[in-house]
């Protein structure tokens, strides 16, 4: 069952993040369905965060989706290189955003191994943001588009992890946010073989 667009608009963008893990994500590109269950987040709290994109109101022609009202996807491209999926949270106005880390394949094996360019199933070909957008076909062409729709949503399926299973920590790449790269937004299933590193 898709998530509803009420579960997106909780301004608690730290609770959702920890939330999502579990949550099937999947995409329809092209009539090819890709699909895995997330295993790794990064909450985004939008104008007081130092590590957002949107920290003291920053609003520019990438940005400006984060102030939609949540349950749309945000997808950018990093160092001109990897498009990055995330999901806008909270309400109109309020840039909160979650940044979909990491996914553990099941669905469309067969797509996601020819989009990584493998021919075996190994554990990088979801792991980190990039790896994950490449391998569900996500690109900025979907950026906006709407979670409630038939290209690119995210499914309750009753998968859940307890909190000894998941770990809160601070978040990768964003030294440059001073004090707040420190605030434990981070979440990961331990010892997932999909997890970006550190893993412990």
């Amino acid at each position: 069952m898709k998530l509803p667009e009420a579960y997106y608009q909780s301004n608690d963008v730290v609770a959702l993040s920890r939330n999502l893990i579990g949550k099937y994500l999947f995409t329809s590109i092209n009539g090819e369905l890709t699909g895995g269950y997330i295993v790794e987040t990064e909450a985004y709290a939008g104008i007081v965060d130092r590590a957002s994109h949107s920290f003291g109101g920053r609003m520019t022609p990438r940005t400006q989706t984060m102030y939609m009202q949540g349950g749309v996807a945000y997808v950018y491209l990093c160092y001109g290189i990897h498009e990055m999926f995330n999901i806008v949270t909270s309400v109109e106005g309020q840039p909160h955003a979650i940044l979909i880390r990491a996914v553990q394949p099941t669905y469309g094996l067969d797509i996601i191994m020819k989009r990584r360019n493998m021919e075996t199933l190994k554990p990088n070909i979801t792991k980190g943001p990039g790896s994950v957008a490449k391998a569900l076909g996500i690109s900025r062409k979907i950026n906006a588009f709407s979670l409630q729709g038939d290209t690119v949503w995210v499914e309750d399926r009753g998968l859940t992890f307890t909190d000894d299973e998941v770990t809160a920590g601070p978040r990768i790449g964003v030294d440059y946010a001073g004090d707040d790269a420190l605030l434990p937004y981070r979440f990961y299933v331990k010892g997932n073989i999909y997890v970006s590193k550190p893993n412990k």
